[in-house]
């Protein structure tokens, strides 16, 4: 055999074992593209995604829709090293070290879960923060957002539960639980009554001393709220707080008369606070490209997201950018009516 020959032989053999290995290696990095669209003022399996009972509703046309990002890899399903080359060559794929999606010490269920409740606060939110704009008012109230492991609140409250008082002191705000719980030496007992559902609860929970020395019970609380109708919100598998700020557009749209699009197909993405704030958000690359794919020609792009955004700006797709709600819903009304001033993601 030649040594020409010969070389030729070890090349193929080694380029061989390299695309097996590189075909089986799990490297720590996760996939991001982009995901499905929904359109909050549509149907997801023949279901309306926001329906609302008690309250008059009018009919909408066009899309609102929120965008989402799919990902491969995690705890447990790494993905192989060709998968990654893959991703690094694609401009519409992300991959990022395995940590920015799931932290150290977690896993790919916990991050789901958290994800899952991350949703559903941010449906309240949404809700809180469309009633805020169109002037409705409501009731807010404490509930717990977590108990946590190994802590004395574990296993006895639930996220969702509404604390109504404690030691008999009615709770105004999240404040109140916290100097009532702070008055107690640690191992002292503090008395909780909640709301469930439809049960009410009294429920005994010993302190312990604090990283500060201070008595604690293991909850994080949040802000939750008391509509006067209902608003439900059916987005399928769907988590996180990124979709809060479409959410709110198409409450507002069917809580109002008229289109509030026109017939236009806008996307958009975006967190939400009651007060109708617009939070930045993760993935706007593979958002912007999963919206143009579905045919959107406006995005709603968080502030803070500008700046990334307009670095990978897909074709036939104009960026608009918002600080709030009501700069949100004067947007749309501009482009609808092309009338008055739309402030885009500015580009140098």
């Amino acid at each position: 055999m030649s040594r020409r020959a010969l070389t030729l032989m070890v090349a193929g053999f080694l380029t061989l074992m390299l695309a097996l290995v590189g075909a089986v290696l799990p490297v720590p990095y996760v996939v991001l593209s982009p995901g499905p669209t929904e359109n909050t003022i549509g149907d997801v399996d023949g279901k309306p995604v926001i329906s609302i009972e008690g309250h008059q509703t009018y009919p909408t046309d066009g899309k609102l829709s929120l965008v989402t990002v799919a990902y491969q890899g995690g705890p447990g399903t790494r993905i192989d090293l060709f998968s990654a080359l893959r991703g690094w060559i694609d401009p519409t794929i992300a991959v990022v070290p395995e940590e920015t999606i799931f932290p150290p010490a977690t896993t790919a269920k916990e991050v789901e879960e958290q994800n899952t409740q991350e949703m559903t606060n941010s449906q309240d939110d949404a809700t809180a923060a469309a009633l805020t704009e169109l002037r409705i008012p409501y009731n807010s109230i404490v509930t717990v957002g977590s108990a946590e492991k190994g802590m004395p609140a574990d296993g006895k409250f639930k996220a969702g539960d509404e604390i109504v008082s404690v030691d008999g002191t009615p709770v105004a705000d999240r404040e109140t639980v916290s100097s009532s719980v702070r008055k107690h030496k640690p191992g002292e007992e503090v008395s909780f009554v909640v709301n469930r559902g439809a049960q009410s609860l009294t429920i005994a929970v010993p302190t312990v001393a604090g990283k500060d020395g201070a008595p604690i019970v293991g909850i994080t609380m949040r802000v939750g709220y008391k509509f006067p109708f209902e608003v439900k919100i059916n987005v399928g598998d769907v988590g996180g707080p990124s979709a809060g700020m479409m959410f709110s557009l198409g409450i507002v749209d069917k809580l109002t008369p008229g289109s509030l699009t026109g017939g236009k197909s806008i996307a958009g993405t975006g967190t939400i606070t009651a007060e109708g704030d617009v939070g930045p958000i993760g993935g706007i690359q593979q958002k912007m490209v999963g919206a143009r794919r579905a045919g959107a020609t406006v995005f709603l792009t968080p502030a803070d997201n500008c700046a990334e955004a307009v670095r990978a700006i897909p074709d036939g797709l104009r960026l608009v950018k918002v600080e709030t709600l009501r700069e949100a819903v004067q947007a749309i009304d501009s482009i609808r009516t092309g009338s008055g001033s739309v402030q885009s993601c500015p580009t140098g």
